[in-house]
């Protein structure tokens, strides 16, 4: 397949009606003042294991934030005006109000970051950790093994040239493909995108082998899935429908597999995001969390800190078991022939491909301007054919890729 095969042939997409397009525009604005994931990322992780470390590890240390220039009462009022009993089709006013009710629950997730009701805000957006994923995350804990050891030999220069040449490769296809890249050393992740902005830690490491395959997951998954978004009419499709990301991490891990490697440790390490999700949500601390995931999963200290961490953001997050629970639908939905191509329209959840569906019959919603730039690949069809069958506990490379030929 050639590289020009992956831009898709697309007409432009028909206006909205007047109401649903205001209130499209407001929501999608709303979204990217709300932005929980900036609000709810701690500050400077190495002095925090440091702190942790110090107190042998007994004791959690005080997490601080950023706070949101947003005044959250207003934008509250303004959600509350918004007339969605007046959009139509019905298809539009179900996926505008879904959106309403979950930027009302972001409000509520940032108001209660570190009050005793920040755990039930979290459930309320996020879901809780059902049994039948915390059970699979066990399975994979006990089984899958971590894969052969690998230096962390890739730094920040290595990282910025590679994620500078995929967007370069995006723009020779897409001109108006456009994300802004800021290095942080106060993220909580080593690669995070939010709202338009990639992010990349200032003091990141890791294994060359992983670099491509993670710019995957960012860049092929939630910057391409933004852009189609942006093609459309219907904005939440850029910013993100209700309940979308558990399909979008689902989808950027499964980028990770289909760009050629997934080692086993990584599939643990998204396991161990859904115990250490389920203790956070019954109440238990970092130091427990740690605990469990070092000593009993024999996690590497640096990943059971990352883990436990991530889980105790606000005072106890449920958020990373979507990123499991994405991948279990996403294998569930391929292995029944759903179509890939559809999973690139924008950020949206399984669940309302139906509706979307019918809006691309009335013109509003539009096939995808990109695909991923592991779509290319001369294997691809057979990696897809194979994640098609593969159960999500096999879902992992054993070795990593040979070096490309120079």
């Amino acid at each position: 397949m050639s590289a020009d095969a992956i831009v898709m042939a697309r007409p432009k997409a028909r206006a909205l009606p007047p109401v649903a397009a205001q209130i499209d525009a407001t929501l999608a604005r709303m979204d990217a003042q709300l932005d929980w994931l900036i609000a709810l990322s701690p500050l400077d992780g190495e002095a925090l294991w440091r702190q942790f470390d110090a107190t042998g590890r007994m004791v959690e240390p005080q997490l601080r934030y950023v706070d949101l220039e947003t005044d959250l009462a207003a934008a509250r009022r303004t959600l509350d005006a918004l007339p969605i009993g007046e959009v139509a089709p019905p298809a539009l006013q179900a996926l505008l109000a879904e959106k309403q009710r979950e930027l009302s629950r972001m409000i509520d997730l940032v108001q209660a970051r570190d009050q005793p009701d920040f755990i039930a805000a979290s459930v309320a957006l996020f879901g809780d950790v059902e049994p039948d994923l915390l059970d699979l995350a066990r399975r994979i804990l006990a089984n899958v093994p971590a894969g052969e050891p690998l230096v962390a030999d890739a730094g920040i220069d290595d990282v910025r040239a590679a994620v500078e040449a995929e967007i370069d490769w995006y723009r020779a296809q897409a001109p108006d493909f456009h994300i802004e890249v800021v290095v942080d050393t106060d993220i909580s992740s080593m690669l995070m995108v939010s709202h338009g902005t990639f992010y990349i830690d200032g003091n990141i490491r890791l294994p060359h082998a992983r670099v491509d395959p993670l710019i995957q997951h960012e860049i092929g998954t939630h910057v391409v899935t933004r852009h189609n978004g942006q093609q459309q009419a219907l904005r939440q499709l850029q910013v993100g429908l209700a309940q979308y990301d558990p399909t979008q991490e689902g989808l950027g891990v499964l980028a990770e597999f289909l760009a050629g490697y997934l080692p086993g440790e990584r599939l643990r390490v998204l396991a161990a995001r859904v115990v250490a999700a389920a203790m956070a949500a019954n109440g238990e601390g970092l130091p427990a969390i740690f605990d469990r995931l070092h000593t009993h999963h024999a996690l590497p200290t640096d990943d059971a800190f990352d883990v436990a961490l991530r889980a105790r953001r606000g005072g106890g997050l449920t958020k990373d078991a979507v990123y499991l629970r994405g991948v279990r639908d996403l294998l569930a939905y391929l292995a029944a022939d759903g179509e890939f191509d559809a999973l690139f329209l924008g950020k949206f959840a399984l669940s309302q491909l139906d509706l979307l569906e019918s809006l691309v019959d009335d013109g509003w919603v539009v096939p995808p301007a990109l695909l991923p730039r592991y779509t290319a690949a001369d294997d691809f069809s057979t990696r897809l054919d194979a994640c098609r069958r593969t159960p999500v506990e096999c879902l992992h490379q054993t070795h990593r890729p040979p070096e490309p030929t120079p």
